[in-house]
């Protein structure tokens, strides 16, 4: 199942947790999507937006 927004392509990032007592472990951070209905090329579909697009106007919803 991709992670990524179909409107700009945010996706997964990957990075460093680093603790306290400097011990350094891999972590992710995820985009805050969201599965919505939207108008894509005319007609109603539902895709997964994240929440950036959908604040910015990118994205017009289904009504």
């Amino acid at each position: 199942m991709a992670k990524k927004c179909e409107v700009c392509g945010k996706g997964i990032s990957t990075g460093i947790k680093l603790s306290h007592s400097h011990i350094r472990t891999k972590r992710t951070w995820s985009p805050n999507l969201q599965k919505i209905k939207a108008i894509v090329n005319g007609s109603p579909k539902r895709i997964k937006v994240c929440t950036s697009c959908l604040r910015s106007g990118k994205v017009v919803r289904a009504v």
